[in-house]
């Protein structure tokens, strides 16, 4: 998955702050419009479905996919961002997930509620 930390470092230019002045606090300008960033980004995407859903009968055109395209890449934008910010590598987050998942699998506990299921 290094596609993941070479997408990661690509999009570093992007940034409107630089890291290299990140104090390392959570209520650090530059972390904290990445996560209000993300929040909104997320809501936009959500947005978009629900507009299909009121007014396209719930039908995914070719258009709404391209949107949709657009919201999640800045989704995608905010998440490297953040992990970045925190010293994390995409590719580790991507695989900490899928290893969750496998295990949340493989346990029967894909459906349910909580973090640690």
């Amino acid at each position: 998955m290094k596609e993941f930390d070479e997408y990661q470092k690509a999009i570093e230019k992007f940034d409107c702050y630089s890291k290299s002045d990140f104090s390392g606090l959570a209520s650090d300008p530059a972390l904290t419009e990445k996560i209000m960033g993300l929040s909104g980004e997320a809501g936009e995407t959500a947005d978009k479905f629900k507009k299909i859903i009121r007014d396209f009968n719930g039908k995914i055109s070719e258009e709404n996919k391209v949107e949709i395209k657009k919201e999640l890449g800045d989704v995608l934008w905010y998440v490297a961002s953040i992990a970045r910010y925190l010293e994390i590598p995409l590719s580790e987050v991507a695989s900490a997930n899928v290893e969750k998942l496998q295990s949340r699998l493989e346990r029967s506990k894909i459906h349910g509620a909580g973090d640690n299921r």
